[in-house]
């Protein structure tokens, strides 16, 4: 069954079938989540949560307000990979499995070199 990894440079973390990517937004200081699922064609992005709007943070046009959230289930076919940026001057990602979350980083070498620590790819795997 495939799950999904993230490689950074020689380095390569498992993580779940099922999985949510999560950050703030460095000005807006709003919270985007996306739900990952890994299948054999690829990774499917099943659902986005957008806490607030601006700063390049807009909802989908099709999402619907839910408590604190715009959700919306984007329509993307299976993506190969996807290329996760780390710029440093902001909070990391966080990576939630199983009720769970912690930061990219606890996930990956905290000594990585530059040149692998970004950008991190999320690809499937066997």
């Amino acid at each position: 069954m495939p799950v999904a990894c993230l490689v950074a440079g020689a380095y390569v973390a498992r993580l779940a079938v099922m999985f949510t990517l999560a950050w703030t937004h460095s000005v807006a200081k709003s919270e985007w989540q996306e739900d990952w699922r890994a299948t054999p064609g690829g990774l499917v992005l099943d659902a986005v949560r957008v806490e607030g709007s601006g700063a390049g943070m807009e909802p989908p046009d099709d999402a619907v307000r839910e408590g604190r959230f715009y959700v919306a289930h984007p329509r993307l076919p299976p993506q190969r990979e996807v290329l996760l940026r780390r710029s440093g001057a902001t909070a990391d990602w966080r990576v939630c499995m199983d009720g769970s979350c912690r930061p990219m980083g606890a996930l990956l070498p905290v000594d990585l070199p530059p040149a692998d620590a970004d950008p991190v790819r999320l690809i499937q795997c066997e």
